[in-house]
């Protein structure tokens, strides 16, 4: 690290409301320990310019439609999510403080939730988009007659493709500097019912969607104000999420294909 002009801190350990409920204290301990030390040892080495991931799982449970970036310290996480939230949401403090006692430069930036192709699609670990990729297609794929999703379907999420996440990182990387924390989002608000409904289309599935409502729904709406990112860096995202779904569906196809064989 000694000498770099830049690191981008992606490191984390995430899972989907499962794997949440599971390891609570695995998901505050390694990730907020990763931060400090991350930060710090940039810090001593004197790395020319820090970004630092934040989440949304930081935001209140209730926050407003769209979330704004002034409303992070507005309440408490929603549940399943606090340990993540409230350690990723430490670490914009640590960045902050660092900024103002040591001139560190270092970004924090907060993503809504992300898939894409290489997304982790183990379904005791993994987010709604790998999960419901997996189920969908090899239920396609074996003629079953249903598929149970979580919750009741009626909570909503906004996503951001990797590529389109990448590239708002690389220009925040190039063209921010500033303490405030920025929202990385699409813009485009969907119930978890019509993304289901969505990626069965797209799989091919004809079979029944079965609804689960002893599981969680989670936070029971995530949807951001986009605003600062197009404004401060110029980065708006380009891949619809219907494009995105059939990308990332085809490459896990793909991957399953050459796994089997």
């Amino acid at each position: 690290m000694k000498g770099s002009e830049l690191v981008i801190h992606l490191a984390a350990t995430v899972g989907g409301i499962g794997y949440n409920q599971r390891n609570p204290a695995l998901l505050f301990y390694d990730n907020i320990q990763m931060g400090i030390n991350m930060i710090e040892a940039a810090r001593q080495e004197g790395v020319g310019k820090f970004v630092l991931i934040g989440t949304v799982c930081a935001y209140p449970k209730y926050t407003p439609v769209p979330f704004k970036e002034d409303m992070l310290w507005d309440g408490y996480p929603e549940e399943t999510n606090a340990p993540y939230g409230i350690a990723k949401k430490a670490l914009l403090v640590m960045a902050q403080a660092y900024r103002q006692q040591y001139a560190m430069d270092i970004i924090y930036l907060l993503p809504v939730n992300l898939y894409g192709p290489r997304d982790d699609f183990d379904l005791a670990n993994s987010h709604v988009i790998p999960a419901l990729i997996r189920k969908f297609v090899d239920a396609s794929d074996n003629d079953l007659p249903s598929v149970t999703a979580w919750g009741t379907g009626k909570a909503s999420r906004e996503f951001l493709y990797v590529d389109d996440a990448a590239e708002a990182i690389i220009l925040a990387a190039e063209k921010y500097d500033k303490a405030d924390p920025v929202n990385l989002g699409s813009g485009t608000e969907i119930t978890i019912r019509s993304l289901t409904e969505l990626v069965a289309e797209l799989t091919g599935f004809k079979g029944e969607i079965m609804w689960d409502s002893s599981k969680p729904d989670g936070q029971p709406r995530r949807s951001l104000d986009i605003t600062r990112a197009e404004r401060e860096f110029g980065f708006k995202a380009t891949t619809g999420l219907t494009a995105g779904l059939q990308k990332t569906i085809s490459w896990y196809r793909s991957a399953e294909g050459e796994r089997r064989t």
